[in-house]
């Protein structure tokens, strides 16, 4: 039985469990005439929650651990003397001959992988059916246990919201978990980066070629990692060029669906608008390699008279991250335009503004806060992107004011930097720690001023 089927196999035992306590503790409060402390549904998800959760638990541990008695049961069968002394070459067989096992692998390149796939098996069969029958009787012990407690006066409805607040906790530790350990996985690498190449060239330095870099000794990658160009085309990018796009844009969509569209347009047009949001970012990736940056180049050839224009821009790549950020703005200015009390607006037009001079004077600076807020949101997403600047920015790391020119940012020479084999232990893997967590701190920045923007907006106008 596989761990599917066994999972599926409990969730049923769990409804059975569910349905059972339901139909008991109706037929016992009859039988008594006394009225049940909980509702029937409370009892249900006790007794589910007992079948459930034991066996689960048991199920996430074992299959952790059964993979390890697996090993050293084959590695104590008969067939494991032909087996080398511990080391790759013997990690690499016993990798082949489990998944000619598991029938992930069909041929084997060590002869000796083949020899050891009936004690694979066997000893994968044994563990297996521990497993089950294991699971399986926690089940039914659980469900038994939680069963009998089942009775009119038995709080069943405080026992399952006790446990529905330890997984809400625990979901919300998780969270708060995983977050530590990627700041401290950035951090950790980081230093070990900053121990070989200077904070100083890092930070201030002009020439970022990591490939030519050599790790022989401390003062060996001094020259190469200078990230400045990588923060400007970051800068460039996302912060100037793709902002001149969506700002404007995504301000004006916005007056325009709250002030002029009529309630049938705005049905319409604001979903449309927002789908923008959930095409996939390679989709835009491509419109911005093929249609965008063709036309740009040959605008600054023909018309521009710039010759140096490249088919790879920052301003091919910028448009298109403007138009993919657009919702942003947009949402977030909708919603604060339309948030300003309406008693603004009339006392405006009251006192003799036109509809447009009250926009302009009343409206929008009333919701600039929040329309600010959309905006440092917007630019952090713009940051963080990737797939457009890979295929229409290209891959040069150049410290250049224009934007017809390539460019490139550090989430790209991330990617470039940890893509292939990679040793850990060189500068040149290690930089991207370092500019991810150059990234991590500008992003969370943002986020921390764009939410206490907002934040206070809110506080303004509730």
């Amino acid at each position: 039985m596989s761990m599917l089927a066994l999972f599926v196999l409990i969730l049923g035992l769990a409804a059975i469990g569910w349905f059972s306590a339901r139909v008991r503790v109706a037929s016992l409060s009859r039988a008594s005439g006394t009225r049940a402390h909980s509702l029937p549904g409370y009892h249900g998800w006790y007794v589910a929650l007992w079948l459930a959760l034991p066996a689960l638990i048991f199920l996430a541990i074992w299959s952790s651990v059964a993979p390890g008695l697996v090993e050293q049961a084959v590695l104590g069968s008969p067939a494991a003397e032909v087996l080398p002394p511990a080391g790759i070459e013997r990690n690499a067989i016993m990798g082949e001959a489990r998944a000619l096992a598991d029938g992930s692998l069909q041929a084997a390149f060590n002869p000796e992988a083949e020899q050891l796939v009936p004690a694979y098996r066997e000893a994968s069969g044994f563990y297996g059916v521990i497993g089950i029958v294991a699971a399986v009787l926690l089940a039914f012990a659980g469900g038994a246990f939680a069963f009998l407690r089942v009775r009119p006066d038995f709080r069943a409805r405080n026992r399952v919201e006790r446990v529905v607040m330890w997984m809400l906790l625990i979901a919300s530790l998780i969270a708060i978990l995983t977050t530590i350990g990627i700041v401290a996985s950035l951090l950790f690498e980081t230093i070990r980066f900053f121990g070989r190449v200077p904070i100083t060239e890092f930070v201030f330095g002009t020439q970022w070629n990591p490939q030519s870099a050599t790790f022989t000794g401390p003062g060996a990658d001094e020259g190469s990692f200078g990230a400045i160009p990588l923060f400007w085309g970051t800068v460039l990018i996302g912060a100037i060029i793709a902002m001149i796009v969506a700002i404007p844009l995504g301000l004006l969509s916005a007056i325009y669906l709250t002030q002029y569209a009529k309630p049938g347009v705005r049905k319409v047009m604001k979903p449309v608008l927002e789908i923008l949001a959930g095409v996939p970012t390679v989709v835009y990736g491509y419109f911005a390699a093929l249609t965008v940056a063709p036309a740009v180049r040959d605008f600054a050839v023909n018309v521009m008279g710039i010759s140096s224009a490249s088919s790879e821009s920052a301003i091919a790549a910028g448009v298109v991250m403007g138009i993919m950020i657009i919702p942003f703005v947009s949402s977030m200015a909708d919603d604060s335009i339309a948030a300003v009390p309406g008693a603004m607006r009339d006392g405006s037009l009251a006192m003799g503004a036109t509809h447009s001079e009250t926009i302009k004077r009343v409206l929008v600076p009333a919701a600039l806060p929040g329309i600010v807020g959309g905006v440092l949101l917007a630019v952090s997403r713009a940051i963080g992107e990737t797939m457009i600047v890979v295929m229409a920015a290209g891959l040069a790391a150049n410290m250049t004011a224009n934007p017809f020119e390539s460019v490139t940012t550090v989430t790209v020479q991330i990617v470039q930097l940890l893509t292939g084999d990679q040793e850990f232990d060189s500068s040149k893997t290690l930089a991207a720690f370092a500019l991810g967590l150059v990234l991590f701190i500008v992003t969370l920045l943002l986020n921390i001023v764009a939410l206490g923007v907002v934040k206070r907006f809110r506080e303004a106008y509730e």
